[in-house]
């Protein structure tokens, strides 16, 4: 007898964007772990993305992509559908976060954030429906912060809240095609984002680890590789019945 188990995406095709570090590179690293035959992943510096393709393997095909820009977007979509792929999974993972001062918020500042976090997320699921296969399942990734309103995040938190409302509306626009879609939503973990997009310096994340101990009931910062399992289990077929939710893996700091 063979008991032998096959691999939750084994044979599957899937797509990480922002995949150069941080969540979108531990969720490629996972997918492929689980099997999946080839996963594509974007990110904006080449270099960068060159660096995590060559970390993950043959299996991995990086694509430089601007998620904010609908020209390099279509070409993303030329590039799977000339290959001749199809996505069983997609992980909507590029996204930006800064701080903004309410009373001295310029639109450039609110651009920089809505372009990638909202436009890009939107327009990166509409070009890339003509290679989704009927089954796929889209991961969005969200943010405790959407529900938090945490101060000088005013923009960040909405862009994330409009994520989750994608999630939504887009599980019942899709529902025909038996395409799954669902929101990531990670509390706070330990990425570039905290030194680069908030620009936390060591004195700062020393005070967001000593808030997150006494805040959050798991009383440490999330690993990437944490909320990379949530992803897996969102895409995978384990979740077939889990359709427009969102999974909050925050160690419990949006639920208390």
């Amino acid at each position: 007898m063979n008991n032998t188990t096959q691999p939750a995406l084994a044979g599957k095709t899937a797509l990480v964007t922002g995949a150069s570090s941080g969540i979108g590179l531990a969720t490629a690293r996972a997918l492929l772990t689980a099997g999946a035959a080839r996963v594509y992943i974007t990110g904006r510096d080449a270099a960068r993305l060159a660096a995590a393709a060559a970390e993950l393997g043959e299996r991995a095909v990086a694509l430089r992509t601007d998620s904010s820009l609908p020209g390099d977007l279509d070409a993303l979509r030329g590039a799977i559908a000339a290959a001749g792929d199809r996505l069983d999974v997609l992980f909507v993972n590029a996204g930006v976060a800064h701080y903004n001062q309410l009373g001295a918020t310029s639109e450039a500042e609110y651009a920089r954030i809505f372009d990638t976090n909202v436009k890009g997320v939107f327009f990166t699921v509409q070009a890339l429906l003509g290679v989704l296969g009927d089954g796929a399942s889209i991961v969005l990734n969200a943010s405790v912060a959407s529900s938090k309103g945490m101060a000088g995040l005013a923009l960040y938190n909405a862009s994330k809240a409009a994520v989750r409302s994608f999630a939504r509306t887009w599980a019942n626009e899709l529902k025909d095609r038996q395409i799954r879609v669902n929101a990531i939503s990670p509390g706070v973990t330990l990425t570039g984002i905290q030194a680069g997009g908030l620009g936390l310096d060591e004195a700062q994340m020393a005070g967001l680890e000593g808030f997150v101990r006494e805040t959050v009931p798991a009383g440490r910062i999330a690993a990437a590789a944490e909320i990379a399992q949530a992803v897996l289990f969102l895409a995978s077929p384990a979740a077939s019945y889990v359709n427009g939710s969102e999974l909050a893996v925050d160690g419990g700091l949006a639920q208390i």
